[in-house]
C-alpha cells in the first residue's frame, strides 16, 4: 500500500505564498510505479478542481485559474511531491489534497490540507 500525506497548508495573507508538501510513503515497488502526481483542491460548496500534475517522466500541467503563480515539483530522493504556491488570492482558499495513479490505475488519496488566503 501507499499513503499520501499533506503538510504546509495554513493561513496567509493576499499575495502571500505557501508551499504544500505530499509526503509518499509506503511499498517502493508501487511508488516507483506511480503514472502520476496531482493536487486537487475542494472548496465549500464547490466542486473538486484539479490545480496542477506532474508525470513520471516530469511533464506537468495546470488549472488556467493557477498557471504562472503555482508550481508542481517532485523529489524523488525524498518521495515528496510539492505545490509552490505564489501571488495567492482569496479564490485559492480550498483544502488542497493530493492524490496518485499507479500502473494498475488505482488512485491514492491524501487527507488534505487546509489553505485560507483571508486578510
Amino acid at each position: 500500500q501507499v499513503q499520501l500525506v499533506e503538510s504546509g497548508g495554513g493561513l496567509v495573507q493576499p499575495g502571500g505564498s505557501l508551499r504544500l508538501s505530499c509526503a509518499v510513503s509506503g511499498s517502493i515497488f508501487r511508488i516507483n510505479a506511480m503514472n502520476w502526481y496531482r493536487w486537487y483542491r475542494q472548496a465549500p460548496g464547490k466542486q473538486r478542481e484539479l490545480v496542477a500534475g506532474i508525470t513520471n517522466s516530469g511533464s506537468t500541467n495546470y488549472a488556467d485559474s493557477v498557471k504562472g503563480r503555482f508550481t508542481i515539483s517532485r523529489d524523488n530522493a525524498k518521495n515528496t511531491v510539492y505545490l509552490q504556491m505564489n501571488s495567492l488570492k482569496p479564490e485559492d482558499t480550498a483544502a488542497y489534497v493530493c492524490s496518485a495513479l499507479d500502473s494498475t490505475y488505482y488512485k491514492y488519496w491524501g487527507q488534505g490540507t487546509q489553505v485560507t488566503v483571508s486578510s
